[in-house]
């Protein structure tokens, strides 16, 4: 007696999964896939340490169609991460002088070249800004939450750079 009951709300859930999906579908939203770049190989130079850079070349070879040369001479384009910063300033105090705001800088500066040296995308850079409350009895919580919000900025760096490679014209 409870089958009948099972297979009406498994057809319920059904129908409703299949109109969810066509209502995303129908506003533009696609999951993430491969992204296809307009480049074959492309070489990172960078600091010998730059986690950015790292973070950039593991995006690259595993979401896109790009790969990753060794050395310059064996890629398409050299692209050039000038440097990677972060910044913090104070943005407010209490009325007793002690911080109660800072505002959070990640600045990416970059350059690709072709490789006959040309210039395909020219030094530019990408700035990304976030403010947060401090809070003095909360370090712990408060630096933590600091480098999450470093994370999810050099994320959306990265996003940027890999969009603004979509469009280089070779």
């Amino acid at each position: 007696m409870t089958a009948p009951k099972h297979n009406g709300r498994r057809r319920f859930l059904l129908l409703a999964a299949g109109a969810a999906g066509a209502l995303l579908g129908g506003c533009g939203f696609r999951l993430r896939g491969d992204v296809s770049l307009p480049l074959q190989s492309i070489y990172i130079s960078a600091a010998e340490n730059s986690a950015f850079a790292a973070q950039l070349s593991r995006l690259l070879a595993g979401g896109s169609n790009v790969t990753i040369a060794s050395r310059p001479e064996e890629a398409e384009a050299i692209l050039e991460i000038l440097g990677d910063t972060r910044e913090k300033q104070i943005l407010t105090l209490t009325r007793a002088g002690t911080v109660a705001e800072f505002l959070l800088r990640y600045r990416v500066v970059y350059r690709l070249r072709g490789k006959d040296g040309r210039e395909l995308i020219p030094r530019s850079e990408i700035l990304i800004t976030r403010d947060y409350t401090f809070n003095n009895s909360q370090v712990l919580a408060k630096d933590a939450e600091e480098n999450l919000l470093y994370q999810d900025m050099q994320g959306d760096a990265l996003q940027q750079i890999v969009r603004r490679l979509r469009l280089v014209k070779t």
